[in-house]
């Protein structure tokens, strides 16, 4: 085991040692400000009736502070530009998941490819990341533009059932299923998430067609457990996003996920399903630096991730982080080449390329069916 590696479950071990914050730690207003240019006017001002005021005084009006305003957004570069949703396939996809209530990321999170991998390519297959558990999460990740709240409302028990319906009527073969965080649930959903993808594979399978499933997941608190409950619940894929570099992750991610955590999960769910392929993906254009995003990658390796991808952060609006650069095409070309150079089974790298994106999708196929291929002539 690496020196840097058993620093990081050091770390991990020393933050659960002090205790579990509550939500109300994270999520209860700040207290009243006693900044004292909060007061509309001056006492010169008869307080007892506002509208009668000394005319013998000069009313002295005391303006309230302005909140302070966002860093100058950078003005987004030629590269940035996504197809736009306007096809019949993207508006066909949209239809059933309003009929089905469904929530995506694709929407929820204002992703720019939606009208790409709704849109479908010239064979016309659609792609879309399927949200569960609801469109409101129990964290505030000053990246995401997802909703947010400490009590979101109860879990659909026909969800399972729900997306495992739209997965057949789309015809897809490879989908990709991610969630909120729910801190508010006794198993933070990992129960729910099991029974999806469980459902999935079912009904793919009454339908003679071999579904392939990548989970997208929260990081469960840490809790090894309910890793290893979704771990085994018949996906192809555990992906677990660590956001960004160690040195970020505390203004960029909510408070309850640490960069030493992502590790843990991320090592967890490959011990608990030596079958699965683990995913990871790095946001850049934060603040980071080359040998933030080197070491990065290095603790990934040390941990066995098989797949990472690099997208730019877009802030989502005025209130979340801003960009601080707006990283060049050649330089997403540069990591995916050190990326594969490290050892990496696939690495998607590019402005528009996130988490979920379908640019992995083919290759990642061929990659689990030659694992599985690999395994049976093992046995």
């Amino acid at each position: 085991m690496s020196p840097r590696l058993e620093a990081l479950r050091a770390q991990l071990r020393e933050e659960i040692s002090v205790g579990q914050h509550t939500l109300e730690d994270f999520a209860l207003p700040p207290p009243p400000s006693n900044d004292e240019n909060d007061s509309h006017i001056d006492e010169t001002i008869n307080t007892n009736n506002p509208t009668i005021i000394d005319p013998n005084k000069t009313m002295n009006i005391i303006r309230r502070k302005a909140p302070p305003r966002p860093a100058k957004i950078l003005p987004k570069p030629s590269w940035l530009k996504a197809q736009p949703a306007t096809s019949e396939n993207y508006l066909s996809l949209r239809n059933t998941v309003r009929e089905l209530g469904l929530a995506t990321v694709c929407e929820e999170a204002k992703c720019p490819n939606i009208g790409e991998c709704w849109g479908g390519g010239p064979d016309s297959t659609a792609t879309a990341t399927i949200m569960i558990m609801g469109d409101t999460c129990t964290r505030g990740c000053s990246f995401c533009a997802v909703k947010t709240s400490r009590k979101p409302g109860p879990l659909d028990p026909e969800e399972p059932e729900k997306v495992a319906s739209a997965v057949i009527k789309w015809g897809l073969d490879y989908v990709v299923l991610t969630s909120v965080d729910r801190d508010d649930i006794e198993d933070q959903g990992s129960g729910h998430f099991r029974s999806v993808v469980q459902k999935l594979k079912e009904k793919s399978r009454a339908a003679g067609k071999e579904l392939l499933v990548e989970a997208l997941t929260p990081d469960f608190r840490g809790d090894m457990d309910l890793v290893g409950r979704v771990a085994n619940s018949g996906l192809d894929v555990y992906a677990h996003n660590i956001e960004t570099v160690e040195r970020l992750t505390r203004r960029v991610r909510d408070r309850r996920a640490g960069y030493a955590q992502t590790l843990a999960v991320l090592e967890h769910a490959k011990i608990a399903n030596p079958v699965v392929l683990t995913k990871t993906s790095i946001m850049l254009g934060l603040g980071e630096t080359d040998e933030d995003i080197r070491q990065t990658l290095t603790d990934l390796r040390n941990v066995d991730v098989d797949v990472v991808t690099f997208g730019q952060y877009l802030q989502p609006s005025r209130r979340h982080l801003p960009v601080k650069e707006y990283v060049t095409p050649e330089k997403y070309d540069e990591w995916r080449e050190e990326a594969e150079g490290m050892g990496f089974k696939y690495v998607a790298s590019g402005p528009l390329v996130r988490s979920s994106y379908k640019a992995g999708e083919f290759f990642l196929k061929n990659l689990i069916k030659e694992r599985e291929s690999e395994i049976e002539l093992a046995a």
